[in-house]
């Protein structure tokens, strides 16, 4: 039986279900979706840290007005990071 969590090599990957979810929502936002990245520092056991590089152009989209875009972001990862019981950090690149 294969836990989710697991890559193919058996490592547990932290936030593996946060990460979908901010990958998914930044590139589905993003004018060029092929342009995201997104680097992960796992901080702790139970915490992870998302930080989204995007195309210079895309910034503005991801971050919305007054931040409202990137903080629904932020409340969707942690919703997400919290059925893993990971506490999920997100931040776009400048």
């Amino acid at each position: 039986m294969s836990n989710e969590n697991e890559s193919v090599d058996g490592n547990r990957v932290v936030g593996s279900r946060s990460l979908a979810v901010v990958e998914y929502i930044t590139r589905s936002l993003a004018d060029e979706p092929d342009e995201i990245d997104v680097e992960i520092d796992e901080r702790a056991e139970d915490e992870v840290f998302f930080l989204v590089h995007a195309n210079p152009g895309d910034m503005g989209r991801l971050i919305g007005r007054r931040g409202r875009v990137i903080q629904a972001i932020r409340q969707v990862t942690r919703a997400a990071g919290a059925s893993e019981g990971v506490k999920v950090g997100v931040d776009v690149a400048d």
